[in-house]
């Protein structure tokens, strides 16, 4: 796979960010059909389709230069958005080589590991860094191996331990997170930390999603989609930051809803890891505007009719309430009320 980055696209200040022709068709949009309901929806991370987000463990597009710049800028400025407690040493080595591994096989020509013994040397093009460190030791490092990864990798990361029959979050970085915090979640439950979901407890989801993971395997990951709505495309939606983006959702009017209302997915994987037996979640976030997703005929009569029937509970707790029914005018006219195809994808 030929990827072009688009390194000086922001995702903040004035918002260059955008996707091109090619980053619309391979969206993956969490709507199978015309309607939503909260599930687990919970599948093997099995390879996808060539080209597909899914293609290979973890996706990297054009957005990977622009993405790993605005992550250390949020780092610069709030440190604490990564966070490991002492005892999940392990599983942050655990985590560096999933990642190091996944990418150098999949991209070789981004990536490169050389592995003698506990002698590593990373190479890593689009970031243009060359690192020789030794494994386990922590002092060959220029931070913490979990930092050091997942600042060259898009998208969330946070370690789950495992006991007592529960999944503690207790190592992560965050930075691009859906109003969420780390710093607050650190040391919560898989229950606890889920708790501000609304329905889905109701429905079981989170005790089933908890009875599978604590089964998860090794070498056989999981993923699922989640999704959400922002106003401009912009990756930190923290509690923390609240104050610059919260009043952003009462400017959005049928007029400009398109051009300023992104549709927000999060593609998930879980990993069982190897030595700490920790689970892993990665949360790699998509942005698509209304406006590029109308591009796609079936995308915009879907996403309208998802919109217009979504449930109020889930309306309040994904923040839509100020501008759902801006986005359903807007994309009123591109819906004839002609049937869609099954599945998610374009026609």
């Amino acid at each position: 796979m030929s990827v072009v980055f688009k390194p000086d696209e922001t995702f903040r200040g004035e918002f260059t960010y955008s996707n091109s022709v090619a980053a619309i068709r391979r969206f993956p949009l969490p709507f199978a059909e015309d309607n939503y309901m909260y599930s687990v929806n919970i599948e093997p991370h099995a390879p996808g389709p060539k080209g597909s987000v899914t293609e290979f463990a973890f996706d990297v597009d054009e957005h990977y230069v622009a993405e790993c710049k605005e992550r250390a800028l949020v780092l610069a400025a709030e440190p604490l958005r990564y966070q490991a407690l002492p005892h999940m040493m392990s599983s942050q080595w655990d985590c560096l080589e999933l990642v190091m591994e996944s990418l150098s096989h999949d991209y070789p020509q981004l990536f490169s590991l050389e592995r003698r013994s506990n002698a590593w040397h990373w190479i890593n093009r689009p970031l243009g860094l060359d690192q020789r460190f030794t494994f386990g030791d922590v002092a060959s490092l220029p931070c913490e191996p979990l930092d050091y990864a997942t600042r060259q990798a898009q998208g969330d990361f946070v370690v789950m331990d495992q006991r007592d029959g529960d999944l503690w979050a207790e190592a992560g970085m965050v930075t691009t997170q859906a109003d969420w915090s780390m710093d607050f979640d650190l040391g919560m439950t898989f229950r606890e930390w889920h708790g501000p979901v609304p329905l889905a407890h109701e429905m079981q989801v989170f005790d089933r999603a908890l009875k599978f993971l604590l089964n998860l395997r090794l070498g056989a990951p999981v993923r699922r989609l989640n999704w959400t709505m922002t106003v401009h495309p912009r990756l930190d939606t923290s509690p923390e930051n609240y104050p610059k983006w919260g009043q952003d959702r009462a400017r959005v009017t049928a007029k400009d809803a398109g051009d300023l209302v992104h549709l927000r997915v999060e593609l998930q994987g879980l990993w069982r890891l190897p030595r700490s037996n920790a689970i892993v979640f990665g949360i790699r976030c998509y942005l698509i505007s209304v406006r590029e997703l109308a591009t796609v005929p079936k995308w915009a009569r879907r996403v309208h009719r998802v919109l217009k029937g979504l449930h109020p509970a889930l309306v309040d707790y994904k923040g839509l309430t100020r501008y759902r029914d801006a986005v359903v005018e807007w994309l009123a006219p591109f819906d004839d009320g002609a049937p869609t195809t099954p599945g998610a994808g374009p026609e």
